[in-house]
């Protein structure tokens, strides 16, 4: 046994190749190979597909500059009065969490607000009559503070609800057109980005030492500046700037590495892109823009007061992202391995035409193209070398081949009390003979008598002589009754050598020599067995059933087919009488699986 499992163990299997002489798949095969060979190598140039790649781990700073004159209207001793006013940068930046930064463009101010009542600011959500339409207590969340629960005069003969909050409340207001703050489209930032592989050791930033610090990014003549003009940001996008200051928006900047880090061709740069992250058709959307509230608070007369300051403005967010790159044989390996495959469609693609278009394809497809295409002969003749039919082996599997029929009848059913020679079954293209082997058959080389010619055609028309002891079914002349006493078995024995009436097979010359000459069948014995010894007792036993498989072997051809093969009644009533058995009862038609 442990033997056994050594030899297992160490064995080898690889596949058997069919090598087809042909200019015109050879040169499918070439053209094939050639186009997946320049794709491989461009994807694997241009990608640099060798490479172990890395993502980038980065960190941002930024550093807005600029000032604004901004011209705002306040009331004095009752009179409107026009002030300038500077804004620097710590008026308009906010610092904001992550990768971003917020730059002011807009802004509603509310002066002088207190802690105390009064009335709210008249919308249809807050007007009212009487005190009945105010409830004590109530805090709408889009409300300015707690409802008294009185109503009381704002303006005129307008009566809102009291609140204790802020007073006086925020008006209502639309963001001013234009933007206050509209000449912040001059501002510039400068983006500090900082970069990391790890896994490469490689670390490198956006500014390079001896950088100029007045340069202006510029897409075509100044493309490494990390200096940024806020209104050149917005002209990239196809937007403008003075529009989007009115009520605010998002903006993207990405930042993305694309690095070779091979000492050959080293090379880690950024590139900058932009892109407009929030709603363009403002008109659209339920809350258009960017805004936030935010207070500044003070002490007069020991009086706590604030300015409330409603802001318009546009966030930036930094988007940095990319890979680094560097040469790796086992990723080379892994690239080469994969595509490997690829070459493979050749092989499927002739493979399909010569299964599409071999003439025993479309023969079984009723395709008419072998009438009118010469290479389905061809393909026909590659099939065969190509591939091999394997037939399921079921039961209820039996083929059946009459002389006067040039195909095979496929029977996979039960027959259920119904003689075989009646079944119909499939009809199954005859496979093509092989005469190699018949060259090692001791056949005598003579020629026939003139009275031996129909015997030499099984295919003649010529009419059986009949028997009285025939059957119904049969149709040759020369078959009996089965002696079988099973229904099933005796049904597989009701076949007869021809569908229509005619001579029998038996009668051929071919059937003579290549089925009954006991000279051949005890050459093939020998030729099976070289030290076989033919006993007398088991001597017909051998040749009988020899002479089953020479006869199934000439008419099915296919090794597949003859395991399953019926041998009609006149053959194998021949057969028997050729070869009897002793005792005179015969087993019949078994299953070979």
């Amino acid at each position: 046994m442990s033997a056994c499992c050594c030899c297992d163990i160490f064995q080898y299997e690889t596949n058997k190749v069919t090598r087809i002489h042909s200019v015109n798949y050879g040169t499918i095969k070439w053209i094939f190979h050639m186009v997946v060979f320049s794709y491989v190598s461009y994807a694997l140039m241009s990608d640099k597909l060798y490479q172990q790649k890395e993502s980038v781990i980065s960190s941002v700073h930024t550093k807005v500059k600029g000032i604004a004159e901004v011209r705002e209207e306040i009331m004095e001793n009752g009179k409107k009065k026009i002030v300038w006013n500077i804004f620097d940068t710590a008026d308009y930046t906010f610092p904001l969490q992550g990768n971003s930064f917020f730059v002011m463009t807009n802004f509603l101010k509310t002066e002088g607000q207190v802690q105390g009542v009064c009335p709210e600011y008249p919308t249809s959500r807050t007007l009212c009559a009487n005190d009945r339409g105010c409830k004590k207590g109530w805090m709408d969340p889009q409300s300015k503070g707690v409802q008294t629960g009185k109503c009381v005069h704002y303006k005129g003969n307008q009566k809102t609800c009291e609140v204790l909050a802020w007073c006086p409340t925020e008006a209502v207001e639309e963001a001013p057109r234009p933007a206050l703050l509209n000449g912040a489209e001059n501002f510039t930032v400068l983006i500090k980005n900082n970069i990391d592989f790890p896994g490469h050791n490689y670390t490198t930033r956006n500014i390079l030492p001896g950088f100029n610090i007045s340069c202006t990014f510029h897409k075509t003549k100044n493309p490494q500046c990390p200096i940024f003009r806020l209104g050149d940001i917005f002209q990239e996008t196809g937007d403008n700037f003075s529009d989007v200051a009115i009520k605010g928006g998002i903006m993207g900047i990405e930042i993305y590495w694309d690095c070779n880090l091979d000492r050959w061709f080293h090379r880690c740069r950024p590139k900058y892109s932009f892109r407009r992250l929030d709603d363009k058709t403002t008109n659209e959307s339920l809350y258009p823009g960017y805004n936030f509230r935010y207070a500044k608070y003070y002490k007069e007369s020991n009086i706590e007061k604030r300015t409330l300051l409603k802001v318009f403005g546009i966030r930036f967010d930094i988007l940095v992202f990319g890979t680094g790159g560097k040469f790796d044989i086992i990723q080379l390996i892994v690239y080469i391995g994969s595509t490997l495959s690829y070459f493979g469609l050749a092989t499927f693609f002739i493979d399909f035409l010569i299964n599409q278009f071999s003439s025993a394809y479309c023969r079984s497809r009723v395709y008419p193209c072998c009438r009118c295409c010469e290479p389905c002969s061809v393909n026909e003749y590659y099939y065969r070398k190509k591939c091999e039919v394997v037939v399921e082996p079921t039961w209820t599997l039996k083929f059946v081949s009459f002389v006067d029929e040039p195909y095979i009848r496929k029977v996979d059913q039960q027959l259920l009390g119904k003689s075989l020679q009646d079944v119909q079954g499939k009809t199954v293209p005859r496979p093509t003979m092989d005469f190699i082997d018949l060259s090692k058959l001791p056949l005598r080389d003579r020629a026939p008598n003139p009275g031996q010619l129909g015997e030499m055609q099984p295919l003649s028309e010529q009419v059986a002589a009949g028997s009285k002891a025939s059957p119904s079914w049969c149709q040759c002349g020369n078959c009996l009754p089965s002696q079988l006493s099973d229904p099933t078995s005796r049904c597989l024995e009701e076949l007869c050598c021809r569908k229509k009436p005619g001579t029998c097979i038996t009668t051929s010359d071919p059937f003579q020599k290549l089925v009954l000459s006991r000279r051949t069948l005890q050459f093939l014995l020998v030729y099976q067995e070289p030290l076989l010894e033919l006993d007398p007792e088991g001597t017909n036993s051998r040749l009988r059933h020899s002479a089953y498989r020479c006869y199934t072997t000439w008419r099915f051809g296919s090794q597949d087919m003859a395991d399953f093969a019926i041998v009609p009644s006149c053959c194998r009533w021949k057969i028997r009488k050729e070869f009897p058995k002793s005792e005179g009862q015969y087993s019949g038609f078994k299953r070979p699986y």
